[in-house]
């Protein structure tokens, strides 16, 4: 079982610690989360911190009475701390000021200019190299300054420390050009990590602000969508988009939902179906009922809970965040053991050393590395959404690339999960009305889809449903309540034989009609059975599709379903499927999943996402079909697909594996730059202008790989 699979199922302990957020605005790099972590975790009262570096957001467990203290120690060492904005005042891009910048690079040219020019040092170069330094790097200094303060050995530190050390040994012009590149450098960066930040903001510039809602006097208004009541009547025109969930009362129209479901087609909408905010409304014009407030629409929750996933480290981040823990101290060591050893051992050049072992420190620092995957995390997830497949973290996004065996449901997943009655047969010469209207009594009841078919057809042909006393599902084989003065049950095979009712000729009945590939269902009263409904469901198109895909990529597939064997192999078959396991209880399909990581195999799972509730939260990554609009779902599933189509699984692998190559990539890269620069420096090759344009290269570098997952 791997650990984040034991944390999904482990129960919730109750705790009193509320939960707060801060929006701190110049947190940008994991420098600054390094820093803050530990000046707060050790603070009395906090008991958790959890950041969310391209939101700039900081939410914090606490047992205090006010964050008064905690803002106060955040703004000790130089962070902005305002309330959280909400989903829809996303942080933007500020804009920058350039003239600090361009003063800096010209005094910094200049100074390398007169030392060329001059072949020799001048005071007018060093009067140039420091206009360079406090107009391009005084905030650098100064965060340096609050680092070292607090004994933490950041990329600011490290940077202050190396520009003030060539000052000391005489190389003005090359430490103004470093602070100069340095500064030039991280403001690229920060433009480069808004363009992340802007993959949710798209998300959210998908809802209109305002929404033309009927009157009380039956008059048209365009109100604010965020002012609009539940059960208001909405009007959308043609071409607008939708700005709130709600469902259809007049009117006809096709909705573009791919903003929420992936969808390629417009869908039509008519009376009674649904519509999401941020979808788009094409050719005709029609009016809607509001279900859902705008800051619970659908799209609200979809965007809320991709923020959520940034926050939740995947396997790879929690490796690099360690391995940064280590590398830089272990990357400083070296550097002063270059100042010492040579010179005291060897009897090198002091200021020789000294130089080489400053651009160490320009290396040392593992930004480069540590933002590579929370950009290329979120960009994943971000374009998943946009595909309607919502990832709940990122630890879901890495583990799909491990999937050996994908278990599915069949009624809803392979199926449209819409069947409907095709046989009845009275088995004791009772009155076929009665026993259709008996029957439909307990289906209205049940919210499975073969019950639902029953009752469906018994309305349509007139007959009304009684009320049903004492009624009870029974897991896994039907229902059960009192009409009357009689208790009637309806359920499958398994109740039949269940309630001793597994006569021959009964069986041999429903075994004709299930090697039609039907569902067989009994009405019986506490003596006999009474009669026999036949239900059919057709396999939906995609679903072979997606199993032809899934076999490409190398998973295994495998029906879990509560219906029979017969009906169960059908439609395996039909599908292309490998294994089948019918006639199973949702416990039933929990000790499968378990089975299979017994023996060291990561399985998927794909249902509705509440009656295989167990078995979702037990495999290693659990799908919810269907899930526009439904709460359960998104709320539940470990990666909840916005609509019914299968072939979206086969696309979250591919998504998964193209992450964790990325990850890998950047990680590398990375790593290998700063090990090709650190050769140069001990070899004598480097400069540390050099070492800022390796290392913040690298971080552009690194950042724009990730950013590639956005146009998958």
């Amino acid at each position: 079982m791997t650990p984040q699979h034991a944390n999904k199922t482990m129960p919730q302990v109750a705790r009193t610690d509320r939960r707060d957020q801060l929006h701190i605005e110049n947190m940008d790099c994991p420098t600054e989360e390094a820093l803050i972590r530990g000046k707060l975790k050790g603070l009395p009262g906090v008991t958790g911190l959890e950041f969310n570096l391209l939101q700039r957001n900081l939410t914090i467990s606490h047992t205090l009475s006010s964050l008064e203290p905690v803002v106060d120690v955040l703004k000790s060492i130089g962070m902005q701390v305002g309330v959280v904005k909400q989903a829809d005042e996303l942080p933007r891009a500020e804009k920058t000021n350039w003239w600090p910048l361009i003063v800096s690079g010209v005094a910094a040219l200049g100074a390398e200019i007169i030392e060329i020019l001059i072949v020799g040092h001048h005071w007018s170069t060093l009067f140039l190299a420091l206009v360079a330094i406090l107009t391009g790097g005084l905030k650098t200094y100064k965060k340096g300054w609050i680092a070292l303060r607090n004994r933490n050995l950041n990329m600011n530190a490290l940077m202050s420390i190396a520009v003030t050390g060539a000052l000391f040994i005489g190389q003005w012009p090359e430490a103004a050009m470093v602070m100069f590149l340095f500064a030039l450098a991280e403001v690229i960066e920060v433009k480069s990590l808004d363009r992340a930040r802007n993959a949710i903001r798209g998300l959210m510039a998908m809802t209109p602000e305002n929404a033309t809602v009927k009157l009380s006097d039956g008059t048209w208004s365009e109100v604010p969508a965020a002012t609009v009541e539940m059960d208001s009547v909405v009007r959308v025109r043609p071409g607008e988009r939708i700005a709130l969930d709600g469902v259809v009362v007049e009117g006809n129209s096709t909705v573009d939902q791919a903003p929420i479901t992936g969808e390629s087609l417009p869908v039509e909408k008519g009376p009674g179906e649904p519509v999401f905010a941020g979808t788009i409304n094409q050719a005709g014009s029609f009016q809607f009922r509001v279900t859902s407030g705008a800051n619970d629409s659908t799209l609200t929750r979809i965007i809320h809970a991709v923020e959520a996933a940034q926050g939740s480290r995947a396997p790879t981040q929690r490796f690099v965040d360690q391995f940064a823990r280590v590398y830089t101290p272990a990357v400083f060591a070296v550097a002063l053991a270059v100042v010492v050893v040579p010179p005291l051992a060897f009897g090198g050049l002091w200021m020789e050393w000294v130089y080489k072992s400053l651009v160490l420190l320009v290396i040392a620092c593992p930004c480069a590395l540590v933002i590579s995957t929370p950009v290329t995390i979120v960009s994943g997830l971000a374009a998943a959404a946009r595909h309607g497949i919502l990832i709940k973290g990122g630890v879901y996004l890495e583990e799909g690339r491990k999937l050996a065996w994908l278990a599915l449901d069949k009624t809803g997943t392979i199926t449209h999960g819409k069947p409907a009655q095709t046989d009845f047969e009275s088995l004791n010469g009772i009155d076929q009305e009665e026993l259709r209207c008996l029957a439909a009594s307990l289906a209205s009841r049940s919210d499975h889809p073969v019950s639902h078919a029953i009752a469906v057809s018994a309305e349509t042909n007139g007959i009304m449903p009684r009320e049903v006393a004492d009624f009870a599902a029974l897991g896994g084989r039907g229902v059960t309540g009192c009409i009357g003065d009689r208790v009637y049950y309806l359920g499958n095979s398994r109740l039949i034989t269940e309630n001793g009712f597994a006569e021959p000729e009964i069986l041999s009945r429903i075994m004709t009609l299930e090697r039609q590939g039907k569902s067989v269902v009994l009405l019986m009263d506490d003596i006999r059975p009474l009669a026999l409904f036949g239900v059919a469901d057709t396999i939906k198109d995609s679903s072979r599709e997606a199993i032809a895909e899934l076999h490409r990529l190398g998973v295994r597939t495998m029906m879990l379903t509560g219906d029979n064997q017969h009906i169960a192999e059908a439609i395996a078959r039909s599908v292309g499927i490998d294994e089948v396991r019918a006639g199973l209880l949702p416990e039933d399909k929990l000790k499968i999943i378990e089975t299979f990581q017994g023996n060291g195999g990561t399985i998927g799972m794909v249902g509705d996402g509440i009656n295989d509730a167990p078995a979702l939260a037990r495999a290693d990554v659990g799908f919810a079909m269907g899930a526009a609009g439904t709460d359960t779902a998104i709320e539940t599933a470990d990666v909840a697909l916005m609509d019914d189509d299968l072939r979206k699984v086969a696309l979250f692998v591919r998504l998964s594996r193209t992450t964790s190559a990325i990850l890998k990539q950047n990680i590398t890269l990375a790593l290998g730059i700063k090990a090709v620069f650190l050769g140069l420096t001990i070899m004598g090759h480097a400069t540390m202008w050099m070492a800022v344009f390796a290392d913040m290269g690298a971080s552009m570098i690194v950042v724009a790989n990730g950013l590639r997952l956005l146009r998958k």
